[in-house]
Order: structure tokens, then C-alpha cells, then sequence
């Protein structure tokens, strides 16, 4: 089967709870200062984590193992490193609700402690020692995300997490769309992006935009301070059609944009932008719906997780190239402390982008300050869906599975047809008809199968036109 069902937000009373617990801001104690580390981060929707076996995941340039804790019901995150011999947790197994290392079975438990070193004697006890211990990171669950603390420990009970407000308010009355993706740049960079709703028409053009809907963007920053800013868009999107825009962005790695049209009902395009390593970053990309129609809400439900992830990977395929570029000849040019200088912004549809760079500037927000990119990547690299997507999403490995089980049942099939069918006496245009049909649905699921694995090497926007008629 291809088919699965959509996700329909529910509501999680813990966040209520962790909310009103909260205390501390985001980014640490220093009200100059942004501490990237001290904030919680998205790393994997609950839908796309193994059960059974380790998960591996990279936030701010810390190699994590994710792991489900059976008895307590909980996903534990420890660093991904054995302290006895720094082998990769991540290739080891779960047994008897340990997490096991790969190279010698020394086995952690809940809070990282060391319950187990098979080569040890009794009398000895190494496990008892401190060093011993993995470290452990917190974690919270909530709207369908496992989120992970990389800063100390003790702040975060007291920090909220980085919630979609609206969703929180009435998580029955939404329904969403997610998908995510590693992408070859920075958070920063994606979140710079995101904000700037000038370039939909065009970059988008014949994927979501329309050159012919570019007009002023008139942008607003209403309030900004260390934990962000909020802005607002009167005229909004499609010269006016569609309603006035509200934009939130919440520090350090989360934005969305709030629309409300007679034609579509209540949109929200939501994205989290989860450091991994400098010039690499995974977005979490969500869009929940509230239409005034009954009809396309039934369309989301019946359409399965995979197929809008090809769609919303070509989506993302339309900038990957020239924003992996494009933050290189920022870093030639001194960098977001230099962007006033390396950027001309002479209009105010660049005003989240100054409202963010300032951001990132007055408070040191820089993830990775100091560090160098990595060499750029050929076109063919950045392009890749199978690394980057694909081999994380249950949905989309299920759905490539199955299209290459279905294409070998095809090629058997054509080859009965050929020698089987043949041996009965049926007629030869018969035969031809038949193998004809099976081969245009295994070219079929062909090119629906490398769509899981590469995306197009030119964009949408940048395919002839079609000749107007007189």
C-alpha cells in the first residue's frame, strides 16, 4: 500500500504544564547575549523514529543518539559517543531497556549511567565511576516533535519550548501538512529565506508563485527584542487577494507566517530551523490549515505523508542552489555583521531581513560564530533527496519499498507475458497490448521512484514558457 494517513494535531495537556513552569528565557541568563545552546530545538517528528533501534541526529555540531526508554515511555538523547572507547552509540542496539555500545556491550541506562561492562569483575565495579557516564541531554514531546535541551541541563524545566502558539490554542480545529529536510546551508540562512516574502513571486514562479502577482511588499516590524520580533504585512500575498499577513519570528529557530482568506480559510506557514553543523541545518517545514470548506480538508486526510513530500521537496529544491552560494559571498564579505554593507535592502519588503540581521548581530546569535563554511557541493549533491530525506522519513522508505517491489512484479510480469501468454496460443496483439501496458507502468514507477532519490537539475521557473496564443 502507498496510501497513509494525514496528521491531525491533538492536544498535549504537558504543554500547559511546561508553559506555566517556565521561567527562564530562551538564550540564557546574559540580556546582551543570545546562548544558542540554551533553547530547545526540534529534531525529529515522533512519526519518523525508530522504536526498536537507535536514531542518530546532529544539533549544533553535537552528535546525538535518540533512543526509546520503554519502561518510562520516554526518548532519551545522549551523546553519541561510548566513554570507554568514543565508539558511536548510534550503531549499537536496545537490550533489556539498555542502550548497548557496538564495540565492547558496555550498556547506559535512563540518565546516562553505566549499568553494565561485560568485561568487568564484580569486585572491581568500573561503572560506578563517573567516568563512566554518557551524557545526557533533556528531551520533550509536544505537536508531534521530539525536542532536545543542548544546554545545561538545569535550565530546562525552567525554559518554554518553542510551541506554535495557534496550534496550542486549538490543536483540534487544525489540520497539517509537515515534512523536513536536511538542507547544504545555515539555520540562519533558511530563516532569512523564509521571512523574506518577496521572492515567492519569482523564485516559486509555477511551484507555489507567480511572477505576475509581484507587486510593493510593504513589510512592518511591529515589535522586536531579544526573543524576536512580529511584523505584519497589510496588503499580503497575491497583490491583496488573499488578506493582510502575520509574521512571528520566535528566537533562535522558529518563524511562521499567519494568513486568513475568504478563499482558503486560515493558513500558517510554520518553519523550525534546526542547527546542524555550519552550512547545514534540518527545517522543519508545517503547514496547518483551517478552511472554510469541508473538501480540501478531506483531500489532506486522504493524501499519504510521501506524496506531498515530493512536492514540498521541489518546493525546496527552487532556492537550494543559489542560497548555498549566496551565504558563501555573504561570508567573503564580512559575514551578517557586515550585511547592511554586503546587502542592498532599499525597500521595505527587506524589512524582516534587517529586523533578523540586526537580531542576529546585537545579540550574538551566530550558532556557529568564527567558523568557516565547507567548501561549496557540486549541483548533483545538493540536489540529493535520498540522503537527505528520504532515509530519515518512515513514510517516504515505506513508499520506496513498495515502488520497487511493485516494479520487479512488473518486470516478472512483462516476462510471463512474453514467454507464458505466448505458449497458450493467444493472438500476438494481444500479447503486445498486454506487455506494452506493463512496461508503461514500470517507466511509470520509475521516474516516480527517483523522484525519492534526486530532484530536477532545472526549476520550475526556469522551463520555456508555453507560446501565448493571439
Amino acid at each position: 500500500m502507498l496510501s497513509e494517513p494525514s496528521v491531525t494535531l491533538q492536544a498535549e495537556p504537558e504543554a500547559q504544564l511546561q508553559s506555566a513552569q517556565a521561567q527562564l528565557a530562551a538564550g540564557g541568563a546574559d540580556p546582551d547575549r543570545f546562548d544558542c545552546k540554551e533553547a530547545w530545538y526540534p529534531v525529529y517528528y515522533i512519526t519518523d523514529l525508530d522504536l526498536a533501534n537507535p536514531n542518530k541526529f546532529t544539533l549544533l555540531a553535537q552528535d546525538l543518539v535518540i533512543w526509546w526508554e520503554a519502561e518510562a515511555q520516554t526518548w532519551r538523547a545522549f551523546a553519541d559517543q561510548c566513554p570507554h572507547r568514543l565508539a558511536p552509540l548510534s550503531q549499537g542496539r536496545i537490550a533489556d531497556g539498555l542502550l548497548e555500545c557496538p564495540y565492547h556491550g558496555w550498556a547506559f541506562g535512563a540518565d546516562g549511567s553505566c549499568q553494565r561492562i561485560p568485561q568487568a569483575t564484580a569486585e572491581t565495579a568500573p561503572q560506578q565511576s563517573k567516568r563512566a557516564c554518557v551524557q545526557s541531554f533533556p528531551t520533550a514531546v509536544q505537536q508531534g516533535l521530539l525536542f532536545v535541551y543542548p544546554g545545561q541541563p538545569e535550565n530546562a524545566p525552567q525554559v518554554a519550548l518553542p510551541l506554535i502558539q495557534p496550534l496550542a490554542e486549538s490543536p483540534e480545529s487544525w489540520i497539517c501538512l509537515n515534512t523536513f529536510r536536511d538542507l547544504p546551508y545555515d539555520a540562519l540562512t533558511l530563516l532569512e529565506n523564509v521571512l523574506d516574502a518577496s521572492h515567492v513571486p519569482f523564485t516559486h514562479h509555477r511551484s507555489v508563485g507567480n511572477r505576475a502577482n509581484a507587486a510593493p511588499v510593504e513589510l512592518e516590524v511591529l515589535e522586536a527584542d531579544r526573543q524576536g520580533f512580529t511584523g505584519f504585512w497589510a496588503e499580503g500575498p497575491r497583490k491583496g487577494t488573499l488578506g493582510s499577513q502575520h509574521t512571528r519570528f520566535i528566537a533562535p529557530a522558529l518563524m511562521w507566517h499567519d494568513l486568513t482568506s475568504e478563499q482558503f480559510g486560515r493558513t500558517l506557514t510554520v518553519v523550525y530551523a534546526t542547527p546542524i553543523r555550519k552550512g547545514e541545518c534540518r527545517v522543519f517545514a508545517r503547514f496547518p490549515f483551517q478552511f472554510s470548506s469541508w473538501l480540501p480538508k478531506l483531500l489532506i486526510q486522504l493524501s499519504p505523508s510521501w506524496y506531498s513530500h515530493i512536492g514540498q521537496n521541489s518546493i525546496l529544491e527552487d532556492d537550494q542552489i543559489f542560497l548555498h552560494y549566496q551565504e558563501r559571498y555573504l561570508a567573503n564579505q564580512g559575514g551578517s555583521e557586515n550585511f547592511a554593507k554586503a546587502f542592498y535592502l532599499p525597500t521595505r519588503a527587506d524589512a524582516f531581513i534587517s529586523a533578523f540581521r540586526s537580531w542576529v548581530n546585537q545579540f550574538e546569535a551566530d550558532p556557529f560564530p568564527n567558523q568557516a563554511l565547507p567548501p561549496a557541493l557540486p549541483d548533483q549533491i545538493l540536489l540529493d533527496r535520498y540522503q537527505s530525506h528520504t532515509v530519515h522519513c518512515a513514510s517516504c522508505r515505506r513508499a520506496l519499498v513498495t515502488v520497487q517491489r511493485l516494479r520487479l512484479a512488473l518486470a516478472l510480469g512483462e516476462l510471463l507475458v512474453w514467454t507464458v501468454l505466448s505458449l497458450l496460443g493467444l493472438a500476438d496483439w494481444l500479447i503486445e497490448v498486454l506487455a506494452l501496458i506493463l512496461g508503461l507502468l514500470w517507466f511509470g514507477l520509475g521516474r516516480l521512484e527517483q523522484r525519492f532519490h534526486q530532484g530536477r537539475a532545472i526549476p520550475p521557473r526556469n522551463l520555456p514558457e508555453k507560446p501565448r496564443s493571439a
